[in-house]
């Protein structure tokens, strides 16, 4: 055979490899420069059932819900405040705030809770022995639905039932990581041993995290007198947002005169929210200056919160 016969390129089939080599890298390296452009997120996933009964046995001693109020408002935004250390360079998808209500309707207190922002509440069944029903299902799919969309990269997971590690499983086949966090239990343990194996790291909360968001309730006689004697009475009409939003801002003012300007501005990264201590501390000053309670009334919790930032970023 003639020498100058011979082919002096890639046979077709090389050739293709070779292009198909070439097309995937390009399609890798967009695909690597994307993921390095997209901020983490993250988000909570709530049992509120468990919370109740974990809270409500370490600080009030009983997990009967008619026996203590827990204040479901400061303990989310406490967990958001406890995520974003956690988690610095993560944003915040939303918190999913499961609970159990007859028939699906929610109570006074759970529309509360649905009002927040950044919080979905989801519901489940609540049958005649007060047991909840579909609350493990509903974790599990939207847990599993958001990892499989790439929605979050961390998912923090506050309960303790063994159902839930199937789901754990399914999010962290899809890349995500899951934390579980508790609370302390009062001898043994609270959550279920096989979760505690699966999950990518874990977080106990004791009672001195909890104790201010659990409020064991009284008689009304006794209550009656304790509110005269503290000046928070729940009883009356409520004070008006003008009201509240002004206080908020006079709280401001007088820490930024107490503890000056340097303590405040170090709050400023996290606005809206303000680190769960803080918020309970503003919340008590201004219950003290109001005469009247602002546990139950999330409006008003917000329209004090505004106050309190507005005048801090006028004044920083």
């Amino acid at each position: 055979m003639n020498d100058d016969a011979r082919p002096t390129g890639p046979s077709p089939d090389l050739a293709a490899v070779l292009a198909g080599i070439e097309r995937t890298n390009e399609l890798l390296t967009r695909v690597l420069a994307e993921v390095a452009t997209t901020p983490s997120t993250h988000a909570a996933f709530v049992d509120a059932g468990y919370v109740y009964a974990a809270a409500g046995r370490l600080v009030a001693g009983t997990e009967d819900r008619r026996a203590f109020e827990l204040d479901a408002e400061g303990l989310i935004e406490a967990f958001i405040d406890k995520a974003r250390m956690i988690f610095p360079d993560s944003r915040l998808l939303r918190v999913y705030w499961y609970d159990g209500a007859r028939r699906r309707i929610h109570t006074a207190e759970q529309q509360r809770v649905a009002e927040l922002p950044d919080v979905k509440v989801r519901l489940g069944n609540l049958n005649a022995n007060n047991q909840q029903k579909g609350v493990d299902s509903l974790i599990r799919s939207d847990l599993e639905s958001l990892a499989r969309h790439r929605a979050i990269s961390d998912a923090v997971l506050i309960g303790g039932d063994e159902d839930l590690v199937s789901a754990v499983e399914a999010a962290q086949g899809y890349g995500a990581r899951v934390h579980l966090w508790g609370i302390e239990a009062v001898g043994g343990r609270n959550q279920a041993e096989p979760l505690l194996w699966e999950v990518d790291s874990q977080r106990t909360f004791d009672l001195e995290f909890c104790k201010p968001y659990v409020t064991r309730r009284v008689a009304v006689a006794q209550d009656h007198g304790d509110a005269a004697a503290d000046g928070t009475g729940s009883g009356g009409t409520p004070p008006a947002r003008d009201d509240v939003r002004f206080v908020g801002a006079r709280v401001a003012a007088r820490w930024l005169g107490e503890r000056g300007v340097p303590w405040v501005t170090e709050l400023l990264p996290g606005h809206p929210y303000l680190p769960g201590a803080v918020d309970q501390e503003l919340l008590t000053a201004a219950e003290a200056l109001l005469h009247h309670s602002l546990r139950g009334h999330a409006d008003l919790r917000r329209a004090l919160r505004d106050g309190f930032w507005e005048h801090v970023q006028a004044q920083c």
